[in-house]
C-alpha cells in the first residue's frame, strides 16, 4: 500500500515539476506599444443589463486604435435591448447583433456566438463575457493578432473578483489550477483548452473549420471544445500579462457553482482521446494518493508515519512552486491556504463528478 502510495505521488509530481513549473518559470513578455491589425472583440448576453452597464463601458474604452465590440442580444427581457440601442448611438465602435425568438431559432450559446462572429468585420475575434472587465485599457493590445501569421489562436487568462466566503475562496482556486494546467500544457506543445472569458482565434479558422458543427448538440464547449479540435503546438499561443487578464464575477451559491461545474464536466468527455487520458490520469491518480493515504491511517504506527511522510513530501514540493504561480496568476491570499483548499476541491470535485454522472443531461447556458 505504501508503494502505491509513493508511485501515486511519483506520478503527481510530473505534472507538477514537468508541466506545471514550465509556467511559472516562463518569462512574462512586455505588452507591444503598438497595434498590428484591427481586432473584433464578441460579447454574447442573455439578461445581463447589470454587468453591461457596469462593465461594457471598459470594453469600449480600450486603447487600441482600430477595434469593434459586437454585443450578441440573446433574447433578453430585461431592459438590455433599450440599453444597447441608447449606447449603440454613443459609441461608432459598438455593433449590436439581436437574436428573435422564433421557429427556426436554435437555442444555446454557441448559436449565439456563431451570430457574433458572423457580424464580426475583423479576422481577428478576441471574446470575452458580459460579466467580465479587462484589468486594464491595454488588454486588446496583448490579445490582438501575433505578428506570427502561422498563430491563429490565443489563450489568455480570466481570474474571479475576490469575495469574503468559502465558496469564493473555491471557486477561484479551482480557476486558478484549471488555468495552470491549459497554460502549462499549451507552454508544452499540447493546448488542450481555453477560457470563453478572455481567449481570441481567427475569423477564417472557425469558418475553416465549419465552426461548432461537429459539436452544436452540446450546450456547453463554445471555448474548450473549439480549441480542443483546432489548437496545436504550431497555432497557439498563451498570454500572462496582468494588464491582459480578464476579471469575472464568481458564482455566489453552491447551486449555481454546481451547474457550471456540470457544463465544463460534459465538455470534457468529447475532448480528444489523448487529452482524455492524460487529464483522467492526472484526476485518478491524484484520488488514489489521498485514498491510500487514508487506508494507511488505519495500520502499523510506522506506517503511518512513512505514509505522512510521502504526503509532507509532497505538500512541501508543491509549496516552493504554486505559491509562485498563485502570485503570477493574481491570487497570491490563497497561497497561506494551499494545503486545505488542495483538498477542499478534490473533494468537492470528486463529489461533482458522480453528479455530473448520475444527474439530468440537460444544461442550458443561461
Amino acid at each position: 500500500m505504501l508503494s502505491i502510495l509513493a508511485f501515486c505521488l511519483l506520478v503527481q509530481l510530473y505534472y507538477v515539476l514537468f508541466v506545471h513549473l514550465k509556467l511559472a518559470n516562463v518569462s512574462i513578455e512586455e505588452i507591444p506599444l503598438s497595434a498590428q491589425k484591427p481586432v473584433s472583440v464578441i460579447v454574447c448576453a442573455r439578461n445581463e443589463i447589470v454587468n453591461l452597464e457596469q462593465y461594457l463601458p471598459a470594453l469600449l474604452s480600450q486603447d487600441y486604435p482600430e477595434f469593434e465590440v459586437v454585443v450578441v442580444n440573446d433574447r433578453s427581457w430585461d431592459g438590455t435591448e433599450e440599453f444597447l440601442e441608447q449606447l449603440e448611438k454613443k459609441h461608432r465602435n459598438l455593433k449590436v447583433v439581436k437574436i428573435l425568438d422564433n421557429d427556426k431559432f436554435i437555442a444555446g450559446k454557441k448559436f449565439a456566438v456563431t451570430m457574433g462572429i458572423k457580424a464580426a468585420k475583423y479576422d481577428w475575434l478576441v471574446f470575452t463575457d458580459a460579466d467580465c472587465t479587462p484589468a486594464s485599457e491595454h488588454w486588446l493590445m496583448d490579445m490582438q493578432q501575433p505578428v506570427d501569421e502561422n498563430t491563429e489562436i490565443v489563450l489568455g487568462y480570466s481570474p474571479y473578483m475576490k469575495k469574503r466566503s468559502l465558496l469564493n475562496a473555491l471557486i477561484r482556486f479551482e480557476t486558478f489550477f484549471t488555468a495552470v494546467n491549459y497554460l502549462a500544457f499549451a507552454l508544452k506543445g499540447m493546448p488542450y483548452m481555453g477560457v470563453g472569458r478572455n481567449m481570441a482565434y481567427k475569423k477564417s479558422l472557425f469558418f475553416k473549420n465549419k465552426g461548432f458543427a461537429a459539436h452544436m448538440h452540446i450546450p456547453s464547449g463554445d471555448d474548450d471544445l473549439f480549441v480542443n479540435a483546432h489548437a496545436n503546438k504550431y497555432n497557439t499561443e498563451i498570454r500572462l500579462h496582468r494588464d491582459s487578464h480578464v476579471w469575472s464575477e464568481p458564482n455566489n451559491t453552491w447551486g449555481g457553482y454546481l451547474r457550471q461545474k456540470k457544463r465544463h464536466f460534459g465538455a470534457g468527455k468529447f475532448y480528444k482521446s489523448k487529452h482524455k487520458f492524460i487529464l483522467s490520469l492526472q484526476i485518478v491518480f491524484q484520488f488514489l494518493f489521498y485514498a491510500f493515504f487514508v487506508a494507511c491511517m488505519f495500520f502499523s504506527r510506522e506506517t503511518q508515519y512513512i505514509a505522512l511522510g510521502i504526503l509532507g513530501l509532497s505538500i512541501i514540493i508543491r509549496c516552493f512552486i504554486y505559491p509562485k504561480l498563485l502570485k503570477r496568476l493574481n491570487y497570491s491570499d490563497l497561497r497561506w491556504w494551499f494545503p486545505i483548499l488542495d483538498i477542499l476541491l478534490f473533494l468537492f470535485l470528486t463529489l461533482n463528478g458522480f453528479l455530473a454522472l448520475f444527474g439530468k443531461k440537460k444544461v442550458n447556458w443561461k
